[in-house]
């Protein structure tokens, strides 16, 4: 296989960019910048989300059995390098980030557009990056978008140049 070609063309899926947050209440606290999403069903309303396997938010998420997927917009672009290294909580914000707890007890963040609320029902463990399955059991919406609402999503591309994701 061309190893540029598959770089390349791989890189044509376009990827909107997501925080991802768990807290397990035992420790197994985690966030993280995800792209690999997408809605999989209606009835009940799935989402699949690709994390990291070697990652804190993909401990958390599989120790609590549940995740949020903070939804970001064009303009959250600090939101998403804010957590494009491992979370901490400090002086009550994640990764500087204001966050209110969920029904789940995942952060949900002040600043994102909306956010789901999910209870894992799959997790495949290949690759390096599992893929989980959730069921979306909760909907935030903190400012409605004007115009699409999948218009109104920060995209891999809305990163820079410079930045990519895949292949």
């Amino acid at each position: 296989m061309d190893a540029e070609a598959k770089k390349t063309v791989l890189r044509m899926i376009p990827y909107g960019i997501y925080v991802l947050t768990a807290d397990d209440g035992k420790g197994a606290m985690g966030a993280a910048t995800v792209n690999w999403v997408t809605q999989s069903a209606f009835n009940p309303p799935l989402v699949v989300v690709g994390v990291k396997a070697d990652s804190g938010a993909y401990a958390a998420v599989k120790s609590a059995s549940s995740f949020t997927l903070n939804m970001l917009g064009k303009d959250h672009k600090g939101l998403a390098f804010a957590f494009f290294k491992p979370a901490k909580i400090e002086n009550g914000q994640l990764s500087g980030q204001g966050f209110t707890r969920g029904s789940n007890n995942a952060p949900i963040l002040d600043g994102a557009l909306g956010a789901v609320e999910c209870k894992v029902t799959a997790i495949i463990e290949q690759g390096d990056h599992h893929i989980v399955v959730g069921e979306v059991t909760e909907a935030h919406l903190h400012h409605a978008p004007a115009g699409r609402p999948d218009a109104a999503i920060l995209e891999m591309k809305d990163l820079g140049d410079t930045v990519f994701y895949g292949g």
